[in-house]
């Protein structure tokens, strides 16, 4: 006769078919200089401390901890062209984009703790060295996509998609520190989740591109279920590319995550946030992974730092095959014993 637990097992089995195992290669990118909030610095650490690695290994994922770059000081930064601290995040972002390669060569999935938002300047171009052309989904409140010409503040993380998309490479000048650096991203492999706060040359760029973009209001009319079905359509329509999942924490709404150093209201839940990361994973194309703007100087209680960084390891184990048995409610037909 079978046991209680035989049943269970196999209902866990039908809806749940075993998924093979995943490798994690963590990064840790302590870097601030994209924009003027200190703390943010500090978001990798913070992260590991809440104990991703070892809840990485209990879901059955093999971890390696890279450990945290050390960026060097670039001393006489002053603004290029309107753009703040170009030559420190030139030089970061350089060492991060062979870090990553190194990663992706490694054979694990690259996971990047920011740090800023500038960091997905050598993260994408890192793993596009590394793997040949990708897909990028980037979910955010923010479109990131500034120009150094646009930009209302010179803030590189503000900015990093227009270094790295081929059709706006007419529009970034020479820069210092920034000659290794090549745009690696076509405009029809980008979709944007959760745009809630975009800056009007940013709407122009977006729309003059035609990328696929599911702002706030999207995602509250469609659900984000069919939100991550198009995203996933979309992305696979004309190749199977591995995908850049580039996360910013701002992109949940900052009830959950207020410990981030620009929170916009109106953002995705906690539900729909770790959904987008679990039905990523499911492709099978995930490759690579930044999670940034963690900014633990932002919270105002120590309760506000827990909730932003516990809800940033949660997206991160979604990545790797975190499933919330307690959701799925299925009734199976069973054979008799």
């Amino acid at each position: 006769m079978r046991s209680a637990r035989s049943v269970q097992q196999i209902k866990r089995s039908l809806h749940h078919p075993p998924l093979p195992q995943r490798s994690a290669g963590i990064i840790g990118a302590p870097f601030s200089k994209g924009q003027h909030r200190g703390g943010v610095e500090n978001g990798p650490d913070r992260i590991r401390a809440a104990g991703l690695l070892q809840r990485l290994q209990q879901q059955g994922c093999a971890v390696k901890d890279y450990g945290n770059l050390v960026f060097e000081d670039v001393t006489d930064d002053e603004p290029v062209r309107g753009s703040n601290r170009v030559r420190a995040v030139g030089r970061a972002n350089q060492r991060l984009s062979e870090a990553v390669r190194e990663v992706k060569e490694d054979g694990c999935t690259a996971v990047m703790l920011g740090g800023d938002h500038s960091l997905a300047i050598g993260s994408i171009h890192g793993h596009w060295t590394a793997v040949g052309p990708l897909s990028v989904l980037w979910v955010d409140a923010h479109a990131d996509v500034n120009t150094p010409l646009t930009s209302y503040t010179g803030n590189l993380h503000g900015q990093p998609l227009s270094y790295l998309l081929h059709e706006l490479r007419s529009k970034i000048p020479a820069l210092p520190n920034f000659s290794w650096m090549e745009p690696c991203v076509s405009a029809q492999d980008l979709v944007y989740i959760g745009l809630r706060d975009v800056d009007p040359a940013e709407h122009y760029i977006l729309k003059l591109l035609g990328v696929k973009v599911f702002s706030m209001s999207e995602v509250d009319q469609l659900g984000v279920a069919r939100v991550m079905e198009e995203t996933c359509d979309y992305l696979c329509s004309r190749a199977k590319k591995p995908i850049h999942l580039s996360y910013d924490i701002d992109a949940i709404d900052p009830s959950v995550t207020p410990a981030t150093g620009t929170p916009v209201i109106g953002g995705l839940t906690y539900r729909e946030g770790l959904y987008i990361t679990e039905h990523l994973c499911q492709t099978g194309l995930l490759s690579a992974v930044d999670l940034v703007e963690v900014n633990p100087l932002r919270g105002q209680t120590e309760d506000e730092v827990q909730s932003t960084v516990s809800t940033a390891v949660d997206l991160l184990l979604g990545c790797f095959g975190r499933v919330r048995e307690g959701n799925h409610q299925v009734d199976y037909c069973l054979p008799e014993p």
